[in-house]
């Protein structure tokens, strides 16, 4: 420990006596020793010394009452004056101007080498120094313990917490990961401290400390395994995330037996005897960080897959929370910079409604809002759900003639046929969308008739022509 003007004067080798009658400032702790005889040592002192002097050049009494200023100003703990050599007593001026600013003076016989009194005070300080040192090893091996024992993030902080004697609440952009006092005020730049937790990703982690506490390098250390801790996270993220997305796969083209299927994804943590709902994120621009994003604080106990390029959350729900939870995935995800669109599907149990759900947040999806509600299951929707019906070839089959054509001439013709289908078949309408005249629209329907085979002033036509477009923007979307 650091060694105090008193503790000083008790030490019997020094012979040390009080010349002074600062009595309050006796028990402050001196942190180094400055010998000097300038008759102003201010610039040379940092504070907290004690300043040692034979008081060479202090002849006359304004010389010895600046000095004491000098010394005061510059925020040193006291005056240990050496006697015998230029003064045989401690000059009277320069205690009574101690005494005024309440600066200790300690008389130093001539029998006592200066460096006695700067070795004791270091010795001190190398003690303090090593106990400090053996205190923070035992802290960084205690919180290094506590990760690699299985206890994870919450128990470091525990004990972190413990080891500071304050709260502690580590985020995740709006998220709490952990709360030393759950249900507690969140944590402010008011009376709190923040410690960033670099992870080199977009899931950034803040360390909030209450204040006041004492740092001896703690902290830092902690900072460092919790960074590596997050790591590790994300990288068993990503491996649950895509064994759960096969096993999904495998549900969702239904290539699985209803018992296979239900065991399948139990192992995953899908209890298909409850009513499930599927949320469906996709985010072409953030495809890589949105399949090892963290989630919100509400979907922690979801199970999360990867299906493709999209990151589907499974949530055990009756429906009535989903769209709360959406909005919450929307949020988290949008704080870390990943803009996605969230679509919703509805609640079914079983593993064939798991399938449904899934379809319903993939159309879904595909509105394009923030998040989108689920609506009734289209047919489009439910002949992609099987992997035997080949969509894709007959959508092809249908439209390429007419791509081709437009390629080689500009004629516009799956233009002109999305906007007639989009207008329940009113030449009138395409006409005015497209600012054609009429007889124009009547031509290239005659010549879409003449590529594909399919008339679509006839229904079954019609249908079989809209079915071939909304595969091709399914399939644009989510390619198999």
């Amino acid at each position: 420990m650091a060694i105090s003007l008193a503790a000083l004067l008790g030490v019997p080798s020094l012979r040390l006596t009080k010349a002074g009658l600062a009595e309050t400032t006796w028990h402050q702790d001196i942190h180094w020793v400055a010998v000097t005889e300038q008759e102003d040592p201010q610039r040379f002192l940092n504070g907290g010394e004690l300043v040692l002097t034979t008081g060479m050049r202090l002849r006359s009494a304004p010389e010895q009452r600046r000095f004491v200023r000098q010394v005061q100003r510059a925020g040193a703990v006291g005056i240990g004056f050496g006697v015998g050599l230029t003064h045989e007593t401690v000059p009277p001026a320069l205690v009574a101007e101690a005494n005024r600013w309440g600066l200790p003076v300690v008389e130093v016989p001539y029998e006592t080498p200066f460096i006695a009194i700067g070795k004791l005070v270091a010795d001190a300080q190398s003690a303090d120094h090593y106990a400090k040192l053996e205190r923070l090893i035992a802290g960084h091996q205690i919180l290094a313990r506590a990760l690699l024992t299985g206890g994870g993030l919450a128990e470091l902080l525990k004990h972190l917490g413990t080891m500071l004697r304050t709260d502690l609440v580590l985020t995740q952009f709006t998220a709490e990961l952990y709360n030393s006092a759950p249900g507690g005020p969140s944590p402010s730049t008011d009376g709190w401290a923040s410690y960033p937790i670099p992870t080199g990703r977009r899931d950034a982690c803040t360390l909030w400390v209450k204040q006041p506490i004492e740092d001896t390098g703690i902290i830092g250390y902690a900072q460092n395994l919790i960074s590596v801790e997050l790591n590790n996270m994300v990288k068993q993220r990503q491996a649950q995330r895509a064994l759960a997305g096969q096993v999904l796969e495998d549900v969702i083209h239904g290539t699985l037996e209803p018992t296979e299927a239900a065991r399948r994804l139990a192992g995953i943590g899908v209890d298909s005897t409850r009513k499930n709902v599927v949320l469906l994120a996709e985010s072409p621009a953030h495809a890589k960080q949105l399949g090892s994003s963290s989630l919100p604080q509400p979907l922690r106990a979801a199970v999360t897959a990867v299906v493709g390029k999209d990151l589907v959350v499974v949530v055990a729900d009756d429906g009535s929370g989903a769209s709360a939870l959406a909005r919450n995935l929307s949020d988290h995800l949008a704080e870390a910079g990943i803009h996605a669109t969230i679509g919703l599907g509805g609640a079914y149990t079983k593993p064939n409604g798991l399938r449904w759900s899934y379809f319903e947040a993939r159309e879904a999806a595909s509105h394009g809002l923030p998040v989108n509600e689920p609506e009734r299951l289209s047919l489009t929707s439910l002949l992609l759900a099987s992997e035997d019906v080949p969509l894709a070839d007959m959508a092809n089959e249908s439209l390429n003639p007419l791509r081709q054509f437009d390629a080689a001439h500009g004629a516009e013709l799956m233009t002109t046929l999305e906007s007639y289908l989009n207008n329940n078949g009113s030449v009138a309408a395409v006409a005015e969308e497209l600012t054609l005249h009429r007889n124009t629209v009547r031509y290239r329907l005659a010549q879409i008739t003449d590529l594909t085979g399919y008339d679509p002033a006839q229904t079954a036509d019609r249908v079989q022509l809209w079915l071939a477009l909304a595969v091709q923007r399914l399939s644009a979307r989510h390619p198999r």
